[in-house]
């Protein structure tokens, strides 16, 4: 039935009921891109973060950000049209989404918070890429000379040669072009993840009777102060909330799916396979990652240099994780790429910079239709997230800080409240009151992790030499 109503919107000549071209995506594609943006660079770090917690905080802590990340995703869902789910009016962005829902105020905090956090998960995209391509520098040295030769390796070349790459791949003008992209970089996550996978299962079935782990994780290891173990735990949960982030993304992914079925039942199901995928994932990667290296996890399985051989398939891993990042540093900067020029062509519409279109017929893509504000504005992006990258490459800090900063406003306080307000949820009802608690909740463990990364990030600037990181 909902299909039937959904029919007349389509103009058969080419575009959506919104008289945009139309819209090609599927419950595959949106399941890739949910994926490619889930399975970042979080996944490496799940062990570090899992020994900092233990076999009981750590898997709880890894479910309940699953859990409340799908709940937040299915509420965000029905919010693409408004106000009616099914056939209402377009909402292109989260902050389309909280404007009519809760109004200017919110609508510029909402802004605030999502631009800021895809700007914060770009940047991480970078270090850890650049982290990845070091390691297969230093995998073929440890190879060749040894385990314990140092094979010290600057990183800024790398944070570079990663900068170059997506000054290229910027160009693609919008979010729905990144479909074989999103696909690629899908394949790829899945093949990083089974490789540390595979190497996790083969170093704890060889030290099985040597594991060094605990139900409550390093917090009571002696070497260390309470204090130290205290943020570090913060900084563990920052690590696990950053590993569901894409609630920044939703509508924009929603955004390109075709208008045959309804978007909102169709972004549901892919949030759940996604989802899902990336749990299962997560849990294999990070317990059997801890069984592995239990409190002497590294921050980047990886590029950590937890494993030393093989050689080849470690160094095959990384390029694995580089092209993974390659996409996934696109579908976290179109949002912000559409943003910035979504609002010039409001502002300057006769502006020939900003509007004039040049097409350029490239061989094997058609006709691409290139502006020089984009190339321009795309290009000044890619350069100050880059030099970001080098002046602050602290992984598993930076990661947290991202995590922490972005989950409770973006994947739990804007959904929820945007839940009370268009079901009239009364006050003090039951469910008003589990929905206030667990946005309480989530709200102390974001504040707990964003202390606990900064604290982190503090630290290593004690002893940092800016420009001078060395692997």
């Amino acid at each position: 039935m909902d299909d039937l109503r959904r029919a007349p919107a389509d103009n058969i000549n080419g575009t959506d009921d919104d008289g945009r071209p139309k819209r090609t995506g599927t419950f595959y594609t949106a399941s890739a891109h949910i994926i490619t943006t889930v399975v970042g660079s979080g996944v490496l770090s799940l062990p570090w973060a899992i020994s900092q917690l233990g076999w009981i905080a750590g898997p709880m802590a890894l479910i309940s950000f699953s859990l409340i990340t799908l709940f937040a995703s299915t509420i965000l869902a029905d919010f693409y049209r408004f106000p009616d789910p099914v056939s209402g009016r377009r909402n292109y962005t989260y902050m389309d989404v909280v404007k009519v829902n809760l109004g200017g105020r919110y609508n510029k905090l909402s802004g605030i918070a999502q631009y800021g956090n895809l700007v914060g998960f770009t940047i991480g995209y970078i270090i850890t890429s650049a982290n990845s391509m070091v390691a297969i520098k230093r995998s073929y040295c440890f190879h060749k000379h040894g385990h314990s030769f140092g094979c010290h390796t600057p990183i800024n070349l790398f944070i570079i040669i990663f900068g170059v790459i997506q000054v290229f791949l910027s160009q693609i003008p919008n979010i729905q072009e990144l479909s074989m992209l999103s696909l690629l970089t899908t394949v790829m996550c899945c093949c990083h993840a089974s490789i540390g996978l595979g190497l996790s299962i083969a170093k704890v079935a060889g030290q099985y009777l040597n594991l060094s782990t605990s139900l409550t994780g390093v917090f009571i290891d002696g070497d260390k102060s309470n204090t130290n173990n205290l943020w570090t735990t913060f900084t563990a949960l920052g690590n696990l909330a950053f590993a569901f982030g894409f609630s920044e993304v939703l509508i924009e992914i929603q955004d390109t799916l075709g208008s045959s079925k309804p978007e909102n039942r169709v972004m549901k199901q892919a949030s759940l396979a996604g989802i899902s995928i990336s749990t299962l994932f997560y849990m294999s990667c990070g317990l059997l990652g801890y069984g592995a290296f239990g409190d002497k996890a590294p921050g980047n399985i990886l590029a950590g240099f937890g494993f030393f051989e093989p050689f080849w398939l470690i160094d095959l891993a990384n390029i694995f994780v580089v092209i993974h990042l390659t996409g996934a540093y696109q579908i976290c900067g179109q949002p912000v790429f559409g943003f910035v020029e979504s609002f010039t062509r409001h502002r300057w519409p006769n502006t020939g910079l900003v509007n004039h279109e040049y097409a350029i017929n490239m061989p094997g893509y058609g006709v691409y239709r290139a502006t020089l504000f984009r190339m321009i504005w795309r290009t000044t992006y890619v350069i100050i997230t880059t030099v970001i990258a080098m002046m602050f490459p602290f992984f598993n800090d930076i990661v947290g800080l991202t995590g922490a900063l972005s989950f409770w406003p973006l994947t739990v306080y804007f959904p929820i409240k945007m839940r009370i307000e268009r079901k009239k949820i009364p006050i003090f009802s039951f469910k008003w009151v589990w929905m206030q608690t667990l946005s309480m909740c989530c709200l102390l463990t974001s504040i707990a992790a964003t202390i606990g990364s900064s604290q982190g990030i503090v630290k290593s600037l004690q002893t940092f030499k800016i420009f001078k990181s060395i692997a």
